[in-house]
C-alpha cells in the first residue's frame, strides 16, 4: 500500500466499472435484488460515511486503482455474510449476483483485495466514530450504559509451530546459512519441510524470525519480572514464527495456540459497539481505562454504569472507573458460573475460611475474625501484580486467640502465629462493589450483560466467522474486528433511520457531513 499527497483530480484517475446504472447487465441484477437485501442495505449504510480521506490515500499515479468506495461495500457485504477472506471475495466478484451488483461488474485479483484490507487500518476507528456520532444525533441511545467482555480468537498460525528461544535460534542459523549457499549458486542439501524454497522468501523468513526473536526477549523479560511463585522455566517462554504477536495461552476449547483477545464495549440499550480493540494478552488486566477512554474518542461521552464480568474486578480497575464516576456491576471474587454449578469459591490455598470470614471494622481500622476477636494492624508490604503495585496492610489475630478456637484447623495452620488478614488500599471500592452486587437492582441489571456483550460475540463467531483471524498481525486482526464492527453499527443505524432519511421531510435527510460528495 502506498499513501500520498492527493493529486488535482486525483478521483478521475480511478478505473471506471464496467457497468453504470444504465448498463443492462447491472439493471438486470437491479431487479432480481429485493428491496430489502444485505447489499442494498449496506449501499445505504456505506454513504453515512466520509471517505474522503480514503480517496486520498491514494498516489493517483500508475495503474488505475479500482474505486474504493466499491471495494468498501464489497468488503462489508461479505463479511456480514460470513465470508472474511479476501480469496473468497475473489471467487465472490465473479460468481455472486449481489456482489456483482455492489461492485458493478469489477471483478479485482485477490492480491488487489488483500491489498485493500490492509489500507483501511487507518480509517475504520474514525468510520466507526462517525455512525456513532449519527446513532447519537438520531437519539437510537442515550449511551450511559455498556457492558465490557473479552473473547480469545485463534490467530492464523500453526499450533505446532510453537519455538522457545533454542530452537528458534537454530532455526535462523539454518535460514542464514540457506540465504548464504543461494545466493553463491549451490544448492541446499536436505532442506526441511518448513524453509522457504526461493531466496525472496527467505528473506521474507529470516524478517519474520528476527521480528519473532524480539517478540520473545521481551516476553523472557517479562517474564523473569514476575513472583518466583508466578515465573515460568524460560525453556517454557514460546512464541509463533509465523506470527509472532499473538499471545500462546489456551483458549476456552482448551486448546494451546497463538491467540488474540478482543475486547468489545457493548451499548445495553441498542445493538451498538462503542468501543473495539485486540490485546495481545490472555486476561483482562488493565484494560477498562484504554477501553473507556476509546468510546470517549469515538462517542464523545463515558458511560455512568459498566458491566462486567470477574475477569475485570480488580482494584485497578475500580480506581479509575472510581475517577472517573463509572458505576462497576460485576462478580467479586468469584465466577460467574461458581454458585450455580456449585464450584469452590475462590480462597486461600492454605486455609478452608477465607477473608470474606472476617468483618472490616471501618471506625476501628480492623478486623474482626468469626469468633469475634479483633485482628491488631502488625506492618505494610507492596506485592507485585501482574501489571502494576499494590500496597498491602496486615492484621494478625493474638495467637492464644488462635490456639484455643475451635475454629482453628479450617482458619490457619500456624496457630502459634496467630491468622493473618491483608487488606489492600483503597479496598473499600471492592467493598461497595461486594454491597451493591447483593441488591436486588444489581441482581437485575446485571442480567442484562449477558444479554448483550455475550450475544455480539456470539454473532461474531457464528455468524461472521470469527473462530480464527483471516489475516496475521496485530494489525490486520485489529482492522478484521474493526469491519465486523462498523457493519454492526453501521447496519442498524441503517434499519433505524434510512426510512427518515429516504421518505421524510427535507430537514431529516441524511447527514451531509458524512455523505461523499
Amino acid at each position: 500500500m502506498v499513501e500520498g499527497i492527493p493529486a488535482p483530480g486525483k478521483r478521475e484517475r480511478f478505473a471506471a466499472p464496467p457497468w453504470t446504472k444504465e448498463s443492462e447487465e447491472w439493471r438486470v441484477l437491479d431487479q432480481r435484488l429485493p428491496a430489502d437485501h444485505l447489499a442494498r442495505r449496506i449501499e445505504r449504510a456505506v454513504e453515512m460515511l466520509d471517505l474522503s480521506p480514503l480517496f486520498d490515500s491514494y498516489l493517483g499515479v500508475g495503474k488505475k486503482a479500482l474505486p474504493p468506495d466499491l471495494l468498501l461495500k464489497a468488503l462489508l457485504y461479505e463479511m456480514h455474510s460470513k465470508r472474511p477472506s479476501p480469496a473468497q471475495w475473489a471467487r465472490d466478484a465473479r460468481e455472486n449476483e449481489p456482489l456483482r451488483w455492489l461492485l458493478f461488474g469489477l471483478e479485482p485479483s485477490r492480491a488487489r483485495l488483500y491489498d485493500f484490507r490492509d489500507r483501511l487500518v487507518s480509517f475504520v476507528q474514525e468510520w466507526n466514530a462517525q455512525v456513532l456520532q449519527v446513532a447519537l444525533a438520531e437519539n437510537l441511545t442515550p449511551a450511559t450504559r455498556v457492558a465490557l467482555d473479552s473473547s480469545s480468537v485463534a490467530a492464523h498460525a500453526s499450533r505446532r509451530q510453537l519455538l522457545n528461544e533454542e530452537r528458534l535460534q537454530q532455526r535462523r542459523q539454518v535460514i542464514d546459512e540457506s540465504l548464504q549457499r543461494l545466493q553463491r549458486g549451490e544448492i541446499v542439501p536436505e532442506k526441511p519441510g518448513w524453509l522457504a524454497a526461493t531466496e525472496a522468501g527467505l528473506r521474507e523468513q529470516k524478517q519474520r524470525y528476527r521480528r519473532a526473536a524480539e517478540v520473545l526477549a521481551e516476553r523472557q523479560e517479562a517474564n523473569a519480572q514476575r513472583r518466583s511463585s508466578k515465573r515460568k522455566p524460560a525453556e517454557k517462554i514460546l512464541v509463533s514464527p509465523s506470527d509472532p504477536e499473538a499471545v500462546i495461552a489456551r483458549d476456552k476449547m482448551d486448546v494451546f495456540r497463538p491467540l488474540y483477545s478482543p475486547q468489545l464495549l457493548r451499548d445495553l440499550d441498542s445493538p451498538l459497539i462503542f468501543s473495539y480493540d485486540v490485546f495481545t494478552q490472555h486476561n483482562d488486566n488493565g484494560t477498562v481505562g484504554p477501553m473507556i477512554e476509546r468510546m470517549v474518542d469515538q462517542v464523545g461521552r463515558k458511560p455512568k454504569e459498566l458491566f462486567v464480568d470477574s475477569g475485570y474486578v480488580s482494584l485497578r480497575h475500580l480506581e479509575f472507573c472510581a475517577v472517573q464516576g463509572i458505576t462497576v456491576y460485576g462478580p467479586c471474587q468469584e465466577n460467574d458460573f461458581t454458585t450455580a454449578n456449585h464450584k469452590k469459591p475462590q480462597s486461600n490455598q492454605h486455609t478452608e475460611l477465607p477473608k470474606s470470614a472476617f468483618r472490616w471494622l471501618e471506625e476501628e481500622q480492623s478486623y474482626e475474625c468469626p469468633e469475634g476477636h479483633r485482628l491488631h494492624f502488625a506492618k505494610t508490604r507492596t506485592q507485585q501484580r501482574s501489571d502494576y503495585q499494590i500496597t498491602l496492610s496486615l492484621y494478625i489475630c493474638p495467637p492464644e486467640h488462635c490456639q484455643r478456637c475451635p475454629r482453628q484447623p479450617a482458619c490457619t495452620r500456624t496457630p502459634h502465629q496467630g491468622r493473618t488478614v491483608s487488606r489492600m488500599e483503597n479496598e473499600e471500592l471492592l467493598d461497595r462493589l461486594r454491597e451493591r452486587m447483593h441488591t436486588d437492582t444489581a441482581k437485575k441489571l446485571y442480567k442484562l450483560r449477558s444479554q448483550t456483550v455475550e450475544l455480539s460475540y456470539a454473532d461474531m463467531k457464528e455468524h461472521r466467522d470469527l473462530r480464527r483471524f483471516h489475516g496475521r498481525g496485530l494489525r490486520r486482526v485489529t482492522t478484521e474486528v474493526g469491519c465486523l464492527v462498523l457493519s454492526n453499527n453501521a447496519l442498524y443505524v441503517e434499519s433505524q433511520c434510512s426510512h427518515k432519511w429516504r421518505d421524510g421531510p427535507a430537514n431529516s435527510k441524511m447527514p451531509q457531513t458524512l455523505c461523499v460528495a
